[in-house]
């Protein structure tokens, strides 16, 4: 036998636990999540009883963003991250900076020094990937425009955090750590240089891992082996992600995002992702236990007001900038509360900080226990925000002139212009989302002169497609002001091509409720949501496996005619004389 078993006991202590305390969470109607927060506090080492490795605990979680990061690069195009950079990036950079002067002012009240409140409010400012994730997962908007803009506003933010690790140590002098001050040229140099390396790990990522990974995966594919197809998902999320970090200086999380964006090329993405989904999920539950045994308990008690003054710049402090940045970009409400709320919480990021700026001589002790507690309740709490969103909107709308008017939303592309040819008032198709799917439902309708009103939510996306002299829409079609404008009252079809089903009854009944006689034709994802909608909604839906299976079966009995096969009983081909 070993002498050491510190990883076995670790893993099957974590996930032991988690299960329990997670069950229980969830029979109590708390999220589950909130069970493995407290696995990890139980098993920490501020609690009585067994003491799990806390290192090996955090190493593992490490491997748990990577797996979870490399599985949403799978799904996150470059055109994606791209469509959203006009909100993501300044809004991450504004929000960053609101968030940190709150956690400064706070800093400087408690009598920190100037480099302490910094790394304070710093660490208050970048959310956990994980989390967002999570959330966004449960909900099923991972993949809409919505969960796009929160995605990509959270990979600027870790790309601000790779600058400020690079940064803080050669700063940490002239801001009263235990370092040399560092010269004016230095500290260039050093900026200089890690804007060097980010930008050469993009490039080559970009430039030569969109060719490689791919036949890569093609190569492993042909062997028809389902163990070294996994394996080398695996290999290639960890391995790239550690080889960004040392290369490069690129963090874990921010190289295997970048791995799994450039392994969407082939055409393996979505096995990829399904085969690497159980190891996410069980490293992810990991994360979180190592989140609460960082947790000391006691700070609850001993600093009850700086708790809750972390507390409410994280929840409360980051949603209202967040909220108020997306509505100044003239995004609907829904969307504003939907991004905050992502953004309610702190993480990963926050813990590295905080263990740097100690080492620095930076944080005082007590900054990193309020750090983490607030990272502990805010990660609690965060499903609860999230269900807060929809009950938030409808009392805003209801009591505030202000939230009506925005939710009205005086903007030009929200209506169509009134030099829209009357051919696409009447007897047009209404097409919602103009992704992968919508795009070429538009060009088939193109090249047979049918007109066409697209609604979507990207308002760069519609700003080019009007560049194009196509009628489009900006708006949410669950928003029934949306189709409106689209005119669907004059409408023969509505063709709701966005992947996201949660809305898609309620976007269905508005269009009947102004076109009774209305045609309607739904995308999904499942069997079981397809009968449902065919059944509630008497659409016609298009479900992906039976489409491609369709699809493959028509080529195939078209090739098999044409080589002189003809079909003489149901479901037999037979040669020709």
């Amino acid at each position: 036998m070993p002498h050491s078993l510190n990883l076995i006991n670790t893993i099957a202590s974590a996930l032991g636990l988690a299960l329990v305390l997670g069950f229980l969470a969830t029979r109590v109607r708390l999220p589950a999540l909130v069970g493995y927060l407290l696995a990890g506090v139980v098993i920490g080492p501020y609690t009585p009883g067994f003491v799990a490795d806390a290192a090996m605990a955090s190493q593992l979680a490490e491997i748990g963003v990577m797996l979870l990061m490399f599985g949403v690069g799978l799904h996150f195009s470059l055109g994606d991250l791209l469509a959203v950079r006009k909100i993501a990036v300044p809004g991450a950079v504004v929000q960053i900076m609101v968030a940190t002067a709150l956690g400064m002012a706070v800093a400087w009240g408690w009598g920190w020094n100037l480099g302490g409140a910094l790394v304070f409010g710093i660490s208050l400012s970048v959310a956990s990937t994980v989390v967002l994730l999570r959330a966004l997962e449960t909900l099923g908007i991972l993949d809409t425009y919505t969960g796009r803009i929160a995605v990509g506003w959270l990979v600027v933010e870790d790309l601000a955090m790779v600058l400020v690790l690079v940064l803080l140590p050669p700063l940490s002098g002239v801001l009263g750590g235990n370092a040399a001050a560092a010269t004016s040229a230095s500290i260039w140099q050093t900026l200089g240089w890690t804007l060097l390396q980010v930008g050469g790990f993009v490039a080559l990522m970009l430039v030569v891992g969109r060719r490689v990974f791919p036949w890569v995966l093609w190569q492993v594919a042909r062997t028809g082996s389902r163990e070294l197809f996994t394996l080398c998902v695996v290999a290639a999320a960890v391995g790239i992600a550690f080889g960004s970090a040392a290369l490069f200086g690129v963090s874990f999380a921010l190289g295997a995002f970048f791995a799994g964006m450039v392994m969407r090329e082939s055409e393996f993405s979505h096995r990829a992702a399904q085969e690497s989904l159980p190891l996410r999920d069980a490293f992810a539950v990991l994360f979180f236990v190592s989140v609460g045994m960082l947790f000391n308990p006691s700070v609850m008690w001993e600093r009850p007001l700086q708790v809750l003054a972390v507390v409410a710049i994280i929840i409360v402090g980051k949603s209202l900038a967040a909220a108020a940045l997306v509505l100044v970009f003239r995004y609907p409400l829904h969307t504003a509360l939907t991004v905050s709320a992502s953004l309610a919480q702190i993480g990963e990021f926050s813990f590295i900080l905080v263990g740097l700026g100690a080492s620095l001589g930076l944080l005082p002790p007590e900054g990193a226990s309020l750090v983490l507690a607030g990272a502990l309740i805010s990660i609690a709490l965060n499903p609860l925000v999230f269900r807060a969103i929809a009950p938030l909107q409808k009392w805003l709308l209801a009591r505030s002139a202000l939230a009506r008017r925005l939710e009205q939303r005086d903007d030009p592309l929200a209506e169509l212009p009134t030099s829209t040819d009357e051919r696409y008032l009447a007897r047009q198709v209404v097409l919602v989302g103009y992704g992968r799917v919508g795009r070429r439902v538009a060009s088939a309708l193109a090249a047979h002169d049918i007109p066409l009103v697209v609604a979507e939510q990207n308002r760069e996306l519609v700003e080019k497609l009007r560049a194009q002299g196509m009628a489009a829409v900006f708006g949410d079609a669950v928003d029934p002001a949306v189709l409106i404008q689209a005119h669907i009252a004059r409408a023969y079809m509505l063709v709701i091509a966005t992947p996201d089903t949660l809305n898609v009854q309620q976007i269905i009944a508005t269009a009947r409720m102004l076109n009774p006689t209305i045609e309607t034709v739904v995308r999904s994802h499942g069997e079981e949501e397809a009968h449902r909608l065919e059944k509630e909604c008497g659409s016609t839906v298009f479900l992906g496996d039976e489409a491609l299976a369709q699809a493959m079966a028509g080529h195939v009995l078209a090739r098999a005619v044409a080589r002189g096969f003809s079909a003489t009983a149901p479901g037999a081909l037979h040669e020709s004389a």
